[in-house]
């Protein structure tokens, strides 16, 4: 999952989000530094991602893609789910989008101190493009991979993959959908267990 689904998937709770957030920045356990609950939030985005990457459905997803993207096809997965949580939001949240993008926002610039500093590099961008946001539309979608295939400095060919987006909506969506219901319940049990 990408970065709105581990955001949502800390159910509101502040540092659990921070530590959610940040995950994919920290390598191995060079996290002791932080707050408890951040580190726990850490320890659910990898819960997550295991899961993620053990479940069929994504997998499913990821193999339509496989020819044409290989081992980046999971990451273009992530981003897609991203999409469909956000384009569905109404379903999963009683707060509207905007506003919890924007506490969220506001969370990341009052806990600065806490953040990596590839974090710390990346977040005015996130923030004055409204990454978050813009998932919930195409254009968003589509720079979102034109800029993930930079980073790989154009190797990952994934601002292609928009167009495989469109060409499988009703089938990537129906995966999400399906797919994200097991994965409120595996990290609702999980973040419960933290506790």
């Amino acid at each position: 999952m990408n970065f709105l689904a581990h955001i949502y998937l800390s159910f509101d709770d502040d540092a659990i989000a921070i530590g959610n957030f940040v995950a994919d920045s920290i390598r191995g356990n060079k996290f002791k530094h932080l707050p408890k609950r951040v580190q726990q939030g850490i320890f659910l985005h990898r819960e997550i991602d295991t899961f993620t990457d053990s479940h069929p459905i994504p997998k499913k997803s990821s193999k339509r893609l496989h020819k044409n993207y290989s081992h980046y096809s999971r990451i273009i997965v992530d981003i897609y789910y991203d999409h469909f949580l956000a384009k569905n939001w109404d379903r999963y949240s009683d707060i509207p989008l905007a506003d919890f993008v924007e506490r969220f926002y506001d969370l990341l610039e009052d806990r600065y101190d806490l953040l990596p500093d590839g974090v710390k590099r990346f977040m005015p961008y996130m923030i004055a493009d409204n990454w978050l946001f813009n998932y919930s539309n195409m254009e968003g979608i589509s720079r979102t991979l034109n800029g993930m295939d930079r980073r790989t400095k154009n190797k990952s060919k994934m601002n292609f993959a928009i167009v495989d987006l469109e060409e499988h909506y009703p089938a990537f969506e129906a995966e999400f959908t399906e797919f994200f219901e097991a994965l409120r319940t595996f990290a609702k049990q999980k973040y419960l267990a933290l506790k």
